[in-house]
């Protein structure tokens, strides 16, 4: 299974993804090079036009999205 990066206000996601067997840490410096996807609230997404990009893991933006959505998102990128 792959190892997620979630930002640490979407519980509901990172509860879902450990279900599944996911590996899911938080998206905190250092633990973030080192993941296969990362998950994103969208509420504070590139506001001031900036980006350090930290990872080439492909990011999904959990806006709008259910947990059972964000789940088979990830299920889809890693089979």
């Amino acid at each position: 299974m792959a190892r997620i990066a979630v930002e640490n206000n979407l519980s509901d996601v990172s509860q879902a993804l450990a279900q599944e067997g996911h590996e899911v840490v938080a998206l905190e410096g250092d633990q973030v090079p080192d993941c296969d996807c990362c998950c994103i609230s969208g509420q504070d997404e590139n506001m001031m036009g900036m980006s350090d990009k930290k990872t080439n893991a492909p990011v999904i933006n959990c806006d709008g999205k259910s947990a059972n959505d964000i789940v088979e998102e990830v299920n889809k990128r890693f089979q």
